[in-house]
């Protein structure tokens, strides 16, 4: 009778399922938030022989040489600029891709694509600029090509007009297809009953994906658009550095490459966390506003 009561209780349903997220939440607490402590580090100048404790406390010393950094407005634009290109040009296609994988009816087709779609993201940026490099370099298939037509070849990779539009070109062929599983899945939840009470009523595929699929999944879309906008100010540091050249370094200069040019390779650590915090805290001013429009457009906020 016991051992009935407590398989019927809280724990026994739902025991299997903790059991699924305590690594997760094992990982969060130490690399998410116990490290936040070390934000405070921003406030003061660093010193690794002395340590945290005893380090000096210079207040908004560092906030303060960022903001008056002669290249800071600079940096701050092409992060800006990289944020909306990866934004505008990354977001919407894998919801495409997962509404076209959703009409697939060969199984055999359709995971053939999906298995396509998925490998690049397992390439690492290296590979993915080895890629680029193969095909829009000196020597590569593209300027054998305008060769061959008696033109001169074009060094893609070293003028800075193309630079953005290859590192949002190379970020969708590595990331699109592998953030649209979670909008397949979200689809594969919706209950085909709606689906045949639309075809009963007349409405074809595009009037089903049009009211039914993409409302069903509008929440989903919402939280991975307010994922996307957390990260705004932090655009990667090895997407962006694989490409980037002494001729791009204008327009491909963000603070994940300023971190590692100035602050890192300098030792400059307080420095290094402030830039951090002062990203994190843009992050979290988007999500915050991100919600507060959701709430406006559905009623409710989807985080909060």
């Amino acid at each position: 009778m016991k051992n009935q009561l407590k398989s019927s209780g809280w724990m026994g349903h739902n025991g299997a399922l903790l059991i699924m997220v305590l690594p997760g939440v094992i990982w969060l607490i130490m690399f998410r938030f116990i490290p936040l402590a070390g934000s405070l580090i921003a406030f003061q100048d660093y010193q690794i022989l002395r340590g945290f404790w005893e380090s000096p406390w210079v207040g908004l010393k560092h906030f303060r040489y960022l903001f008056q950094y002669p290249d800071f407005y600079k940096i701050f634009r092409n992060t800006l600029v990289l944020g909306v290109y990866t934004l505008v040009f990354t977001f919407p296609l894998p919801i495409l891709i997962a509404l076209m994988m959703n009409e697939f009816r060969n199984k055999q087709y359709k995971g053939f694509i999906q298995t396509a779609i998925y490998i690049p993201y397992f390439f690492s940026w290296v590979i993915i600029a080895g890629f680029a490099e193969e095909l829009l370099g000196l020597n590569g298939m593209i300027n054998r090509m305008v060769k061959a037509t008696g033109n001169d070849p074009v060094i893609f990779l070293q003028y800075s007009q193309y630079f953005r539009t290859i590192v949002t070109s190379a970020t969708i062929y590595r990331e699109s297809g592998w953030s649209a599983i979670i909008f397949i899945a979200a689809m594969s939840s919706i209950d085909p009953a709606l689906y045949e009470s639309a075809k009963i009523d007349g409405a074809n595929r595009w009037k089903q994906i049009w009211h039914i699929t993409l409302p069903c999944i509008m929440e989903t879309v919402i939280i991975m658009l307010m994922l996307k906008l957390g990260q705004f100010m932090t655009q990667g540091f090895d997407r962006i550095y694989v490409f980037l050249k002494p001729m791009t370094l204008e327009v491909g200069d963000i603070f994940d490459t300023f971190v590692f040019r100035v602050g890192i390779t300098q030792g400059q650590h307080s420095l290094t966390t402030a830039i951090g915090l002062f990203q994190s805290v843009v992050g979290l001013i988007l999500v915050v506003l991100s919600n507060k429009l959701s709430k406006k457009l559905t009623g409710e906020g989807v985080v909060w």
